[in-house]
């Protein structure tokens, strides 16, 4: 779905929130400040027909109504905070001024992207996002009530953030429980242009920029995270959510089909066939040929889909020398999170369908150690006191 969390659970990247663009799949929050006085007060605010014990609590939380300001902060921070892939939303890296309403974006992100994927129910999952868009409008009416909109509502009013970005969001999430195949590319980039873009959009606004320059070269940055998301996860999306974001004008033009890719995901490539199963040489044969056909074939597709994610960061890059230092560290930070999700494809020779490429310790501490190292350099020349209007 979008990109929040660096990176990665499709689909919610918030300049890398782990955002499937995805965010980060879960079961529950734990260790989250408040959560228990929330719990204790979801039931008589949840939708009809929800299953609250059935569902995770960031989706239970959407609708518990919250006491103050300092509570739904502390629940942001909490949510912010207990889970991420491949980077933290908040690191040490982000001015201190932005951290709270960076939490209180992602907060959003995140339950409205678990409403959309976590529910298992498109019927259901669009009931909540439609009281979820509910609950925005109250927001930007003054009637904010339930943490997550008491928090955003207060990053609101101090950067003055339109309605727009937030909307779209829901759009694309709505989007997915009607959608889940995507005949071309100029599809696939305007869903990404509402699951991820906006994301990029709102951090831009945190940071006092609204110029369409600026939110251009975002959208680029934005858009290659999602399909970075979107490759590294081919095989999650389709077995756990039936989804194909690869674009079927691409997947005829390798010679790969639906049918294909459900069949190697079904075990049947060579090496994993049984030896009773092998009736004769011919079998054999022909077994071995077919798996290492459509081997080929795929990894000619993919390889092809991440050249293309590729030219979206390359467009993109050009941001980060209009962004204040402070900021740009940890942008960066999550644009080559991006990049080296695409190199960790290319490293297992673009199949993504046996194994999920995903950064190990090392290269995230490789990545942290060289923005920290761009941040010690410019502390000594001085470059921090070259601020922009965030």
């Amino acid at each position: 779905m979008g990109w929040v969390g660096s990176l990665s659970k499709p689909h919610i990247y918030m300049w890398g929130f782990d955002g499937k663009g995805r965010l980060p799949l879960i079961a529950g929050v734990c260790n989250i400040p408040h959560l228990d006085t929330l719990m204790s007060s979801t039931a008589a605010t949840m939708p009809p027909g929800a299953d609250a014990p059935a569902l995770p609590d960031t989706i239970r939380a959407a609708f518990a109504p919250v006491g103050d300001l300092e509570a739904a902060q502390a629940y942001t921070r909490g949510l912010a905070h207990s889970h991420y892939e491949n980077f933290s939303v908040v690191t040490f890296l982000l001015p201190k001024r932005l951290r709270q309403d960076f939490c209180n974006i992602y907060a959003f992100c995140r339950i409205a992207d678990d409403l959309g994927d976590e529910v298992g129910d498109p019927k259901l999952a669009s009931e909540y996002l439609g009281k979820f868009r509910e609950q925005l409008d109250d927001c930007y009416r003054g009637r904010a009530s339930t943490a997550v909109f008491v928090a955003l509502a207060s990053t609101i009013g101090k950067y003055d953030i339109p309605s727009r970005p937030f909307h779209d969001l829901i759009d694309a999430f709505e989007q997915d429980q009607r959608v889940n195949r995507y005949a071309d590319f100029e599809q696939l980039v305007d869903y990404c242009r509402r699951s991820a873009d906006p994301v990029g959009r709102l951090v831009l606004y945190l940071c006092g920029y609204r110029d369409e320059e600026r939110q251009r070269l975002s959208d680029k940055i934005c858009t290659g995270l999602q399909l970075a998301n979107f490759w590294q996860d081919v095989r999650r999306d389709l077995v756990e959510r039936d989804r194909i974001y690869i674009p079927a004008d691409s997947m005829a033009k390798f010679g790969v089909s639906e049918q294909m890719i459900a069949a190697r995901l079904q075990n049947l490539k060579f090496e994993d066939l049984k030896f009773e199963d092998l009736k004769s040489e011919d079998l054999k044969s022909e077994k071995l040929a077919e798996s290492l056909r459509f081997d080929e074939k795929f990894r000619a597709l993919m390889k092809f889909e991440v050249k293309r994610a590729t030219r979206f960061f390359d467009e993109g890059a050009a941001l980060l020398p209009l962004l204040p230092p402070s900021v740009r560290r940890q942008i960066s930070l999550f644009e080559q999170g991006g990049r080296a999700i695409l190199r960790a494809i290319e490293k297992q020779n673009y199949d993504t369908l046996s194994l999920r490429p995903r950064l190990s310790k090392w290269q995230k501490g490789r990545l942290i150690f060289k923005a920290l190292g761009g941040a010690i350099l410019q502390k000594i020349r001085g470059d921090d006191l070259q601020r922009g209007p965030g």
